[in-house]
């Protein structure tokens, strides 16, 4: 470990100097397309940090598309070149994400409950929670509590 990296982290933003760390060890090699970072503990305590401030360092670099987050895996270093989802929760995402975007599903269209999904997707009720958090995260769908998700216009 070189003298840079073994200083501690100080100053403001210091998630974005945890999401360099992780990034530089990663183009280095260090950490390999397939193979899983280390656990948020770990991070915590190589960092010295809250454990919220290393997830938005991870989170940075999960934006990038550097890493992707995989149940019961961890976070694991992406290859790149994954043709298509490789969970459950993202192939829902992307056929609701396609229909949003085809226009079948339109602006200030109510989403079908969570009930309805995991009967349609055969899929478990995180599955598709995990799913509807994607596409909110991404701005296509809103939540209004008490009356439903909805789909949110699109800006193009």
């Amino acid at each position: 470990m070189s003298t840079e990296e073994s200083r501690w982290l100080t100053g403001g933003r210091v998630y974005d100097q945890i999401a360099a760390r992780l990034r530089a060890r990663i183009t280095a090699g260090t950490y390999p397309p397939g193979t899983a970072l280390p656990s948020e503990a770990a991070l915590v305590a190589e960092f010295r940090v809250a454990r919220a401030t290393a997830r938005r360092g991870l989170a940075i670099l999960e934006d990038e598309g550097l890493i992707v987050t995989l149940p019961g895996k961890g976070r694991v270093v992406s290859d790149g070149a994954s043709g298509g989802p490789s969970y459950r929760y993202q192939a829902i995402a992307g056929d609701l994400r396609e229909q949003i975007h085809a226009g079948t599903l339109v602006a200030g269209t109510v989403l079908s409950s969570e009930h309805v999904l995991r009967r349609r997707y055969a899929a478990s009720r995180n599955t598709v929670r995990h799913a509807l958090a994607e596409l909110e995260r991404e701005g296509l769908i809103t939540t209004e509590h008490g009356k439903g998700r909805f789909v949110r216009l699109l800006h193009d």
